[in-house]
């Protein structure tokens, strides 16, 4: 047996395998540097789950195409990923004296996962630069509510408000 049989995992791809882990881990260390829910080890989860579905769902479309075969549609695997994230993304949201958090935890799942698709789709590039635009907004929208305070009103107001309250009456 040569190594590229003993070391093949066909249908994935062990590049793809290294975006996914990659992607999720620059996505996930920004979120567990902040101490938000879904972290490195979730995140990169998230992306290779969603690769290895969609790259599953593209060889047996692959396979049983042809003149006697029956033609799958793969896209309809990407929809059930979707519903799926979202059941997951729902898990995160709380909702505490009238104010909902962990949205942006909730978002952040739904990005993994539109970036394990491109993964599964053959954009390993893309995806990479896709993982840095969801860190910079994720980054800079901080950064903005930090120096402004036009960015704090409403239901941002009423969470640090909340967040205050419950600071100082636990310490």
């Amino acid at each position: 047996m040569d190594l590229d049989t003993l070391f093949s995992i066909y249908p994935f791809d062990w590049k793809a395998i290294g975006t996914a882990i990659l992607c999720g881990s620059i996505i996930g260390m920004e979120r567990q540097l902040r101490g938000k829910p879904v972290g490195i080890r979730t995140s990169s989860l998230i992306t290779l789950g969603t690769y290895i579905f969609i790259a599953a769902s593209l060889a047996i479309s692959a396979s049983l195409a042809g003149p006697e075969k029956v033609v799958t549609d793969p896209s309809r695997i990407i929809g059930q990923v979707i519903t799926g994230i979202g059941f997951l993304g729902a898990g995160v949201m709380l909702a505490r004296d009238g104010v909902v958090l962990g949205v942006t935890s909730a978002a952040t799942i739904w990005a993994l996962a539109s970036i394990g698709v491109c993964i599964a789709i053959g954009y390993n590039l893309v995806a990479i630069k896709l993982s840095l635009v969801v860190i910079a907004v994720l980054v800079g929208v901080d950064l903005l509510e930090d120096y402004s305070q036009a960015f704090t009103r409403g239901v941002h107001k009423k969470y640090q408000d909340w967040r205050g309250k419950h600071k100082t009456g636990s310490e």
